[in-house]
């Protein structure tokens, strides 16, 4: 693969149209983020559970704001790799004039590499994928095939998220949101269908990054850029590498900001927070900074800006050192795990404790287990309405608040049963519970 072919300002629906000059192709990356921070499915993030429950009295992070926070990162990123090649190489604007809009490109994946997350988190695909494994789904495997139901059963936001962007939803632009070829691709962690993520014995894939119905798509994405072919898995394709950096940027703020708002809920106190992040931080006169501020909260916050800087640096100076191994996708882990190896434990051990006290933290785990009830209750509701042929008038009730957005005029199971999980995995949690109350009588609407 290579940095000329992979760097395209082609954009989605438009492909007619050939974008050369330096100026506008610029252009073209920034108008990425832009049309993705107007969007509606971007907004509906800061109704979506990131770790915590939405906040009451006290901020923490939702998917809107980490997603914001992931593309800051994911800019830095891309400009310091940027930087380290023009160090290298003074003249590679001429042989490569959109390398140096690599940050744009990793900072409007970034914003939208949450944008499928259903409401509830990880909860929330569970309990999607659930439904089909284990509950009242079971009995539409007959009717679709293997790949779709490998689909319905490994339900996967990041797959969902490139659907979201290019399927043409009804009375919606046939060209979704019309993004560049190389934002598209770099969301798109796990280039292969489910089938192959999840097929028997399968160790190497966990997931997967298209649908079986947006399997054309990708592979228009793939050509136009020229991603490689998996050598693991001939139905599948080698990253694109600006992938890496995207989930660098993921992997960088998630652990480090979980660790602030689990001090700003009193689940892990200053000197925890400040053991965990100090060694990441570097800089003789931070100590000093540190006593100089009374607040804990604030000493809190630098330790998190510090900590935040090294990583960045650190996952760009080995993006850039590797060039050829990602060009090649023969690079063997993700960036986070590359670096060296006291910064890599630092992390394990950050792991380690946000597993055991923030992952496991009475609200955390009650609010998961309760969006999981509220999205298995709606599909158990809203899927047979949609695909029964002789409706009830209760049937029919269902299907009109479906909006007209996600009907479909496909017959199939298949088509109509991705038609229901668009509606439902795009609700935000506190739509769902909503709803969920409504259609189980536990609250009754007002006209007010």
């Amino acid at each position: 693969m290579n940095w000329k072919q992979l760097l395209s300002a082609k954009r989605w629906g438009y492909e007619h149209r050939e974008v050369n000059d330096y100026l506008d192709a610029r252009s073209e990356f920034q108008r990425d983020y832009d049309r993705l921070i107007f969007s509606s499915p971007f907004r509906r993030l800061q109704n979506k559970t990131q770790v915590f429950p939405l906040p009451g009295a006290v901020f923490v992070h939702n998917r809107l704001t980490h997603s914001l926070e992931v593309a800051s990162v994911g800019r830095s990123l891309g400009r310091l790799f940027y930087n380290l090649m023009k160090k290298e190489d003074p003249h590679i604007d001429d042989t490569c004039p959109f390398l140096q809009e690599v940050g744009n490109i990793v900072s409007a994946a970034c914003l939208s590499h949450d944008l499928g997350n259903p409401a509830f988190g990880h909860s929330g695909e569970a309990a999607i994928s659930s439904y089909f494994t284990e509950g009242d789904g079971r009995k539409y495997q007959e009717q679709v095939s293997s790949q779709q139901w490998a689909d319905l059963t490994h339900f996967e936001g990041n797959a969902n998220a490139l659907r979201i962007l290019t399927h043409p939803f009804n009375g919606k632009d046939e060209k979704g949101y019309a993004l560049t070829y190389s934002t598209l691709a770099s969301i798109v962690k796990y280039p292969c269908a489910a089938i192959d993520g999840h097929i028997k014995g399968n160790h190497h894939r966990k997931k997967y990054g298209f649908f079986e119905c947006e399997t054309e798509a990708f592979e228009r994405i793939a050509k136009e850029l020229g991603l490689a072919k998996d050598p693991t898995n001939p139905n599948g394709y080698l990253r694109h590498p600006l992938v890496y950096l995207v989930e660098a940027a993921d992997d960088i703020c998630y652990n480090i900001i979980d660790l602030e708002d689990a001090h700003h809920l009193k689940i892990l106190s200053y000197h925890q927070v400040e053991e965990l992040l100090l060694p990441l931080c570097g800089g003789e006169d931070l100590r000093k900074r540190l006593d100089g501020l009374t607040d804990a909260g604030s000493r809190v916050e630098l330790l998190r800006a510090k900590a935040i800087n090294t990583l960045i640096h650190a996952c760009a100076e080995v993006f850039a050192r590797n060039q050829d191994q990602f060009l090649a996708g023969t690079f063997g882990s993700a960036l986070i795990d590359a670096l060296d190896e006291p910064i890599v434990q630092q992390m394990k051990k950050i792991s380690k404790i946000s597993v055991a006290q923030i992952y496991n933290a009475p609200t955390v785990v009650q609010i998961e287990i309760a969006g999981y009830k509220v999205m298995n209750a709606l599909l158990e509701e809203f899927i047979p309405a949609y695909l029964k042929t002789n409706k009830t008038m209760f049937d029919k009730k269902l299907v009109a608040m479906i909006p007209e957005q996600f009907h479909t005029e496909k017959t199939d199971a298949y088509g109509k049963i991705r038609a229901v999980l668009d509606f439902v995995s795009g609700m935000t949690d506190i739509y769902a519970i909503d709803l969920y109350r409504k259609i189980k009588g536990i609250s009754i609407p007002s006209l007010d």
